[in-house]
């Protein structure tokens, strides 16, 4: 799917042009959860996002839950928010952001350009910041939450959750979505104007992500140490929306293979329940080279997770030059699309052992296709690079999104009227 782009009359009287799009700019970024001590998919997509604004020269202040915010990263400004656990996912902080402290720090700041992630609970308190500010507002969307309602809560509260997102996102001067499948979910809901979302370019972190950290010892550790037998590899929150039970099935039809699950998450326990007895390793959080470690060290990296906006670390799989069977949903098919199934990696239909088993024998039955296959997602992976991501939100969506702004610019009280007596839907 192509992502509409914005059209040749949107774009009059620019605010930067595309010749002098590389000002320095002030930026304020709301992320929630915190990408300092939250591990999810966006940690690293924020981190790098902030350090090469920072090396383009931007001034960058961030706001996110107080949890282990850094004394200082690459000179950005951070402040904390004193956070609560969401009611339903204990392990996620949330904050609304919007105390005299943050409000009176952001309005110092001076920013050009308001920037929260979304869904959550901070991003109300960016957007009623920028609109008192009167400053454009990006959101980016990063958590499909209307998929995973029915696996924490009441399916009921789907509709309503809909209607949340419209009401952030048409607030929104532009959307940034992680892949185009996300695009199409949020196009089909109509939760904002098709010309008004953008694809946040993928990126990873090739050499913290590289096969040269394939480590005896980290197998030895993740096989139980038994660094002979074939080892399946997942890194990922773990969470219930990540359909991880799944991989007891696949776990059941190979008895002489090792599995490892990297990462933690509110379903820990009960998934360690489920395999006792079974040949699993369950690490815990692992950082640094460890994670570098482990992924390299893998045979097969399978994701089943059905539910993902992107999938990250499917992408940090492939660079580390580990084969992936991954479900054919959410964001996935964006890392390994239709032209490169069977030669970058492979997909399976969700849910659907026999597909699923029928792409991940073959791979642990030959050492010289996991090889092939391998070679081939690092070498794809090499092409994508954040800065080059970070460069196309700077100095082009950002500029989409600042035009929009003017031409709709409403004050605080206008807004607010509107958004209390809205206009009708078509």
């Amino acid at each position: 799917m192509t992502i509409t782009e914005v059209r040749e009359e949107d774009l009059e009287a620019p605010l930067i042009d595309h010749e002098n799009g590389s000002r320095p700019r002030r930026i304020a970024l709301f992320v929630e959860p915190s990408p300092f001590s939250y591990v999810s998919g966006y940690k690293n997509r924020f981190q790098n996002f902030i350090r090469y604004l920072r090396e383009m020269g931007d001034e960058v202040m961030v706001v996110t839950t107080h949890e282990g915010v850094p004394q200082e990263f690459y000179g950005a400004q951070l402040i904390g928010s004193r956070s609560f656990p969401c009611p339903w996912y204990q392990n996620v902080p949330l904050s609304l952001a919007l105390s005299p402290r943050i409000i009176s720090a952001v309005s110092q700041f001076k920013p050009d350009i308001i920037h929260a992630s979304s869904p959550g609970i901070m991003v109300f308190g960016a957007l009623a910041i920028a609109k008192l500010l009167s400053v454009p507002i990006v959101m980016s969307y990063h958590t499909h939450v209307p998929v995973y309602i029915p696996r924490y809560t009441f399916s009921w509260l789907v509709k309503p959750m809909w209607w949340v997102l419209k009401f952030l996102h048409r607030a929104a001067d532009l959307t940034l979505v992680p892949s185009a499948a996300i695009a199409r979910d949020l196009q089909a809901q109509k939760v904002t104007e098709a010309n008004r979302i953008r694809l946040w370019k993928k990126g990873v972190d090739s050499q913290s992500f590289h096969p040269r950290y394939r480590s005896h010892e980290m197998r030895l550790r993740l096989s139980n140490g038994e660094p002979e037998k074939l080892l399946i590899i997942h890194v990922g929150r773990i969470g219930v929306e990540k359909s991880l039970d799944f991989l007891k099935i696949v776990m059941d039809r190979l008895p002489e293979a090792r599995i490892a699950f990297i990462g933690d998450g509110p379903y820990r326990e009960e998934l360690e329940k489920l395999f006792t007895g079974m040949p699993a390793v369950f690490t815990g959080m692992l950082q640094g080279d460890e994670l570098s470690q482990a992924y390299a060290s893998g045979d097969v990296f399978v994701m089943p997770s059905e539910s993902e906006t992107l999938g990250q670390v499917v992408s940090e799989a492939m660079s580390s030059g580990i084969p992936v069977v991954g479900a054919r949903a959410g964001g996935i098919p964006d890392i390994i699309p239709a032209d490169q199934e069977g030669k970058t990696g492979f997909l399976f239909n969700p849910g659907d052992i026999d597909d699923c088993m029928s792409k991940l024998v073959p791979l642990l039955q030959n050492k010289e296709l996991r090889g092939t296959i391998g070679r081939a997602a690092r070498e794809e992976m090499e092409k994508y690079d954040w800065k080059a991501a970070t460069e196309t939100i700077r100095n082009e969506q950002y500029n989409d999104a600042i035009m929009f702004w003017r031409k709709k610019r409403t004050g605080p009280l206008r807004w607010l009227m509107e958004c209390l007596f809205p206009a009708p839907e078509d």
